[in-house]
This record gives structure tokens, C-alpha cells and sequence, in this order.
């Protein structure tokens, strides 16, 4: 159980950064979007800001 926090944790961090340098300011707020939504159950806003997330980072 452990390893896995420490594993998600890094898996987090490092996305943070690889969508902080490809699409700056933009892709940090969206993975923040996602993670409120997914707390507050809110799926739509979660699927949404995935999906838009996913079009930025497939153009970058």
C-alpha cells in the first residue's frame, strides 16, 4: 500500500511538470480541475477537463 502512494505521488508530480513545460499555466489548472472534480464527485467536470486536456496535449 505504501508503494503505491509513493508511486501515484511520483506519477503526479511528474505529469504536473510535463504538462507545466508543454502547455505551461493552462495544463496545470486543467490536471487541478480534474482532481477536484474526481474529490468532489463530479464526474462531468472531471471527464471534461480531461477530455480538453487530452486535445492540448495531443496538439503540443
Amino acid at each position: 500500500m505504501f508503494l503505491f502512494h509513493v508511486f501515484s505521488g511520483l506519477f503526479e508530480l511528474s505529469l504536473g511538470l510535463l504538462a507545466q513545460r508543454r502547455l505551461g499555466a493552462v495544463g496545470v489548472v486543467l490536471l487541478f480541475v480534474i482532481g477536484v472534480g474526481i474529490r468532489a464527485r463530479r464526474v462531468d467536470l472531471a471527464v471534461g477537463a480531461a477530455v480538453v486536456f487530452t486535445l492540448l496535449m495531443a496538439q503540443a
